[in-house]
Parts: structure tokens; C-alpha cells; sequence
């Protein structure tokens, strides 16, 4: 059959890296089964549509894009979180051709089966064994789990995705193997509650490789870190056992690099969020941590203005970032969530005062932030390398992930490509990045 007779499939990907991993499995599916790719609306016989729900701006972006894949092609089918709050996507749009809700390639492809059926069985070595990937060629993102057990009071997340799912052991390390075989240098671990991984099936042990492993975030790790690649770990819930994988940064197994969210300082605000701990803990664990790993990088997300959150309350955060000296930090001012348990809450914060304690946090942070990238100036690290062109190249350190940290700028780099491991002396720095030169 000609390649212009092929049915061909648009896609639109939205949401976060757990969405972008589901995208990933249905693009694989259906190259397995021979559909092309289309890059445009015009030339795809039906588009897919991975949605976000889990803010309002993030419902408004994925009808926004299912309204303009209806106007450009007229052919959509709706997946992902935005699918599992009921009617909403029907509601607004119709005549859609169908709605899943997330991580459900099975019934994505029985939807694309129905309204565009496949032409062939096309033979297994059409795909490679990497499967088909959004992320460039030097990093990908590898989902050990889905959903979660938790059921924080800001969050709808449990009702889209579920209660935790734990990928087979086995299963999560061929992945890894075949990424890494396939050349890609840095392996991002995902997932709603990484640390949480083998929880629900009593951390049951594996096989891999011809030896016992068990399901368990700190075995997993170790386990990774033998392949040579990064391995950065995202998303991590502070259990007490999360202090096992520190010793394996220090020991260059993983990146030293660590994703926990703690969302507030405030015991009684973290006690209404339904979060655990409480700031002086945390700030122990973390002078452990570095005390073991002092190359360690921590990177957190807080809530500001959270139903009830007093002046005092929101300036004991405030003095938390200035003790725990945290080098990434993401925050957002609370919003109303439809589904979510704080929304029962008394004593809603107005927004004027909300986005006011947002841009102080924010301010103390870019110093906290601007002065720990000071202190690398004139140090020597190796980074990997994500762009070249006329001007040099943009790489990103051991203490930046990929679209949400910072970069390194290499002036003298044109000659590097693009996944090279370079080491580089750092020769300035501001609140967010660095400048750098190959030594």
C-alpha cells in the first residue's frame, strides 16, 4: 500500500510528564499497528487529543485545543484527565468521536479502530524497542506508577488516575534498558508518588537481569544507576524512607537531585492540606541530606494562600525558604479545584492578598536561588547538552531538570552536539542560570 493511503493520526499532548508518558504509549500503539503521524490537522485523518484537568486554566487550555482540532479537522478523540470529569468534555463540545479518561491507551485505540480501522498488520520491527517518544533523543521520561493513595484536600488527581498502580519491576527496568540502548543519556522517574512505588503490591520482589529485585523506589534506583545513564528522581513524597537514596548520590549511582513537594511549613495548614510532617522535621532531613550529599539539589512546590493561611502562618513559610536554603522552588497561589475537599474550607484567602504573598515568596526565593548559583562560579561540572547553534550551546547540570529548572549557556560551545556529557568551568550566573565555557 502507498504511504499516501496510510491512515494518519494528528496529536495534541498537554498536561505534565505523567500525560506526556501516556501520549507516548498511544504514539507507540499506533505506529505498532501502522498508522503514520501526522504534524498538521489538515493532513491527519482524525486527531487525538491528550487533555490536562487538573486547574482551571489547565480545563481551559485542553478545550481550547479540542475546540481547535474540531475547527481544523473535525475528526477528534478525547483522552487524558480533563476525559474523567464527566460529561464536561461532551458538554462542551459534542461532537467529539469519543472520551477516555487518563492512561487508557486500550480504549483510546479501540476508539481510533472504530473511526478510522487500521489497513494491516504491520510487522513488530516497525517500531523500535524504545517505542515511539515527545521528548528529544538524549532524555525521556520513565512512569513506574500510576495513581495514588493519598488524598490531599487541594488534589483531584486520585479521582482522574486512581488509587497507586505499581508497574512490574521487571517491566519498568527493560524500559529502562531499551531507552538507554537506544542512546538516550538521561532517564526522568515519574510518577504521582515515586516513593510510594511497590506500596500496593507489598514492594513484591522481581526479576531483572537474572537476579531477585524489588519493587521498591530505593532497590529501583540502584538498580537504574548501574545503566550509566542520568537518573533523575521527581515527585517524591517525604516518607521516612526517602533518606535510603541520598547515599546513592553521594555515591554517583543517581543524580543528586531530589523533587519533593512539601507544600507549606505551617503544621496546621499542612495538617488541613492533608500533608505530612512538619517543618522542623523536614528542615533536619534536609541538613542530613546534605550532610551526606553536599551536591545535593532540592527542589520543592508550595501553596500560598491556602483557605485559612493567616499572615503568621504564610511568614513561618517565609522563614522555612530562608533556613532550608531550598535551590529550586515552584509555587502557586491556591485556586478552587471542582472535586477538591478544600473547597469546603472556611475562610478563602482574597486574591489580591494571595498573588501579594505569592510575589514575596517568589522575590525571597530568586535571592535564596541567585545566591546558591553564585557559589558555583568558577567551579568546574559536567552538563548535558540540549541545543546548538550559531551562538553555542544550552545545556542543563546534575541540579536542572528538563523545562522546569535552569540552564547552562556554553558561549564557546558551537562545536559540541546535541547529548554530549561536557565538562565545563561556570563563569557567571544570575537567579535562574548559568554561563559557562568548555575546559
Amino acid at each position: 500500500m502507498s504511504k499516501q493511503n496510510t491512515p494518519r493520526v494528528g496529536f495534541v499532548s498537554l498536561g505534565c510528564p505523567k500525560a506526556t508518558v501516556d501520549s507516548e504509549h498511544i504514539l507507540t500503539r499506533l505506529r505498532a499497528e501502522g498508522y503514520l503521524i501526522s504534524g498538521t490537522y489538515l493532513d491527519a485523518d482524525l486527531v487525538v487529543v491528550n487533555t490536562c484537568g487538573f486547574i482551571d486554566s489547565a480545563v481551559e487550555e485542553s478545550l481550547d485545543a479540542i475546540g481547535e482540532a474540531l475547527a481544523k479537522n473535525g475528526k477528534v478523540i478525547v483522552t487524558g484527565c480533563l476525559g474523567a470529569k464527566g460529561d464536561l468534555v461532551k458538554l462542551a463540545h459534542p461532537k467529539v468521536l469519543a472520551v477516555t479518561g487518563p492512561h487508557a491507551t486500550d480504549e483510546v485505540m479501540r476508539a481510533v479502530h472504530q473511526h478510522l480501522p487500521r489497513l494491516h498488520d504491520p510487522y513488530s520491527d516497525l517500531v523500535p524497542p524504545q517505542g515511539v517518544r515527545l521528548t528529544p533523543k538524549h532524555y525521556a521520561y520513565v512512569k513506574i506508577s500510576e495513581g495514588c493513595n493519598h488524598r490531599c484536600s487541594f488534589c483531584i488527581i486520585p479521582s482522574m488516575r486512581g488509587d497507586l498502580v505499581s508497574r512490574p519491576v521487571g517491566d519498568v527496568m527493560q524500559e529502562v534498558q531499551n531507552l538507554v540502548d537506544a542512546g538516550v543519556k538521561e532517564l526522568l522517574v515519574i510518577s504521582q508518588d515515586t516513593s510510594a512505588y511497590g506500596v500496593d503490591i507489598k514492594y513484591r520482589t522481581g526479576f531483572w537481569g537474572g537476579r531477585p529485585l524489588k519493587s521498591r523506589m530505593t532497590e529501583l534506583a540502584s538498580a537504574m544507576g548501574e545503566l550509566g545513564a542520568w537518573i533523575r528522581l521527581h515527585y517524591v513524597y517525604p516518607y521516612p524512607h526517602v533518606d535510603e537514596v541520598i547515599p546513592l548520590m553521594a555515591q554517583e549511582k543517581i543524580l543528586p537531585y531530589l523533587d519533593i513537594p512539601f507544600q507549606h511549613a505551617n503544621q496546621r495548614i499542612l495538617k488541613l492540606m492533608k500533608r505530612p510532617a512538619g517543618s522542623e522535621n523536614v528542615l533536619a532531613r534536609i541538613k542530613q541530606w546534605r550532610e551526606i550529599c553536599p551536591e545535593i539539589t532540592l527542589r520543592s512546590t508550595f501553596i500560598v494562600g491556602f483557605p485559612g493561611e493567616t499572615e503568621e502562618e504564610f511568614e513561618e513559610l517565609l522563614d522555612f525558604l530562608e533556613e532550608a536554603q531550598l535551590d529550586r522552588v515552584g509555587a502557586f497561589a491556591y485556586s478552587p479545584v471542582e472535586g477538591a475537599k478544600a473547597n469546603e474550607l472556611p475562610d478563602h484567602i482574597p486574591p489580591e492578598v494571595q498573588q501579594e504573598r505569592l510575589a514575596r515568596l517568589m522575590l525571597l526565593q530568586e535571592e535564596i536561588s541567585g545566591e546558591r548559583l553564585r557559589c558555583k562560579i568558577g567551579k568546574t561540572i559536567t552538563v548535558l547538552v540540549d541545543e546548538v547553534d550559531e551562538e553555542g550551546a544550552i545545556a542543563r547540570s546534575s541540579a536542572d531538570a528538563p523545562e522546569i529548572d535552569g540552564l547552562v549557556y556554553i558561549e564557546n560551545g558551537r562545536q559540541l552536539n546535541v547529548g554530549d556529557f561536557v565538562e565545563v568551568k561556570i563563569t557567571d550566573s544570575d537567579e535562574h542560570d548559568l554561563w559557562a565555557e568548555v575546559t
